[in-house]
């Protein structure tokens, strides 16, 4: 009789997001590695990123990857559809705005920043790079940054 084998599900998504290539110079020449940036969230409220080098492209990806789940952001949306208030923030020269929207009006983002609200599960928020920088690994940072300002709901107390 055949032995079932189980393959495990992934429980995250993942989406590269940037990938480079970097040069380091040696007394030799140049010595070649590659940058990924992935994003990884399971579009139910949780959301991370991750930055890694490796000496190839599929090396890098499964560092990023493995970086980005270390660094997961747990959120509380509202209604698992949007976020409760608008927030801002800023990281190295990356500048955005996420501001929430009602049910029904989509994930209106661009770049980076969509691929990292999508991933956390916002269906419906409005974002805006402000700054000036296409870096998309620094808008997906300054992203995260701004989800972190997210505040939960507060419970209330009767006096």
């Amino acid at each position: 009789m055949r032995e079932k084998r189980y393959i495990k599900k992934e429980e995250f998504k993942e989406k590269v997001l940037d990938l480079r290539r970097v040069t380091r110079v040696v007394a030799g020449g140049k010595r070649f590695r590659f940058r990924a940036t992935v994003v990884v969230g399971d579009e139910k409220g949780r959301v991370g990123v991750g930055v890694a080098k490796g000496l190839d492209v599929q090396n890098a990806v499964d560092k990023a990857k493995s970086a980005a789940k270390k660094k997961i952001l747990p959120l509380n949306l509202k209604d698992n559809r949007t976020i409760r208030h608008e927030v801002y923030a800023k990281y190295s020269a990356a500048r955005v705005l996420i501001k929430p929207a009602a049910a029904g009006h989509g994930l209106k983002a661009g770049g980076a920043v969509r691929s990292v609200l999508a991933l956390a599960g916002i269906k419906d928020a409005t974002a805006k790079c402000l700054g000036r920088t296409p870096n998309k690994l620094t808008n997906a940072l300054a992203a995260m940054e701004a989800l972190k300002k997210l505040k939960s709901e507060k419970p209330e107390t009767s006096n």
